[in-house]
């Protein structure tokens, strides 16, 4: 569980300020097994370990990495060979490990397992004849990665209620859905009911694909925005769950901001607020809220609370290459 947050004291000249921290908020199972995996590599291959793409969305995770000795590139040719590299945590199309073996690379699979999860489905799907609906957002590395697990123009991806008008598929198709797993709860079930309706012999997933974490942390931002003007989200703008964290607080009812920083928080935002809240997106470290707190109790008087929606005790295995 994260750090508590004690009330301090009042200060003169500063006005009280409320502030809800949500709970569960910042680093998932599958971002801490990420970040392992590249620190534990540079540990047993030394320095430099490769890793294509950023592990996870976040600058001050991945600068933190790179002064240990990691390299982030955008695709395996830009990998020298006789080094390891690690695939991050959004996962790869299969084209990329293969390449990888081809060249006769050592590679680790930073993939989150509920991301592989999704893939696994998707090489169900299509085993047993069926064309996948796939719901997220075109170009995010996770999508990529998703759609590159199947063979070209055996699933279409759908983004909105207007996609799914826009399909042309009859009701003898055999069809499914999957999704991305850090996408919008509400907005997911609204496009999948507008899927069933349309075709009522699609396969729905088991499970839900939206991940635990995800889930755990929208809901916990529907806690505190009701109650707040303000919501701060820490997180980078190419994080979709961070993104879908402003979305929820929007819509809760408060006045939402993503930052990356503490140093990002512009006093005017404060002036006639009374009661703000804090989250953070999956791949935002829990040291980042601190410092925002921190940077919130430089301006104002804060009375802290965290409030708890759900408790995480997931974990996930390392690659066998890293387990001694």
């Amino acid at each position: 569980m994260n750090a508590p947050f004690p009330s301090t004291t009042s200060s003169v000249g500063k006005r009280p300020l409320r502030l809800l921290i949500a709970a569960p908020r910042g680093f998932c199972a599958g971002v801490d097994r990420a970040i392992e995996i590249v620190e534990r590599a540079i540990q047993r291959y030394g320095a430099p370990v490769y890793v294509r793409h950023e592990i996870v969305h976040n600058k001050f995770v991945v600068d933190g990495l790179k002064a240990k000795g990691a390299v982030f590139v955008e695709t395996i040719n830009d990998v020298p060979d006789g080094v390891p590299v690690i695939f991050s945590a959004h996962g790869v199309p299969k084209a990329v490990p293969a390449k990888a073996s081809a060249r006769g690379l050592e590679w680790l699979d930073a993939t989150c397992p509920l991301v592989s999860k999704v893939h696994r489905q998707a090489e169900r799907q299509i085993e047993s004849g069926r064309h996948i609906l796939f719901i997220g957002h075109e170009g995010h590395p996770e999508v990529i990665g998703t759609l590159g697990q199947v063979p070209e123009g055996s699933i279409t991806l759908v983004e909105t209620l207007e996609d799914v008008a826009g399909l042309c598929f009859d009701n003898a198709t055999p069809l499914a859905y999957l999704s991305q797993t850090t996408l919008s709860v509400d907005d997911t079930a609204d496009i999948i009911a507008a899927i069933q309706a349309r075709y009522p012999q699609v396969v729905a997933p088991k499970a839900d694909d939206i991940c635990y974490a995800t889930s755990n942390r929208q809901a916990a931002v529907k806690q505190i925005a009701s109650e707040c003007e303000l919501v701060l989200v820490i997180g980078a703008p190419n994080s979709s769950n961070s993104l879908r964290l402003v979305e929820v607080a929007h819509r809760s009812g408060a006045c939402a901001q993503l930052i990356q920083r503490a140093d990002e928080i512009d006093p005017a935002w404060l002036e006639k607020v009374d009661t703000i809240g804090v989250t953070a997106g999956a791949s935002a470290p829990e040291e980042l809220v601190n410092e925002v707190v921190d940077r919130l109790r430089e301006l104002r008087d804060v009375d802290a609370e965290e409030v708890v929606t759900a408790q995480e005790r997931i974990t996930f295995k390392l690659p066998r290459q890293l387990v001694d």
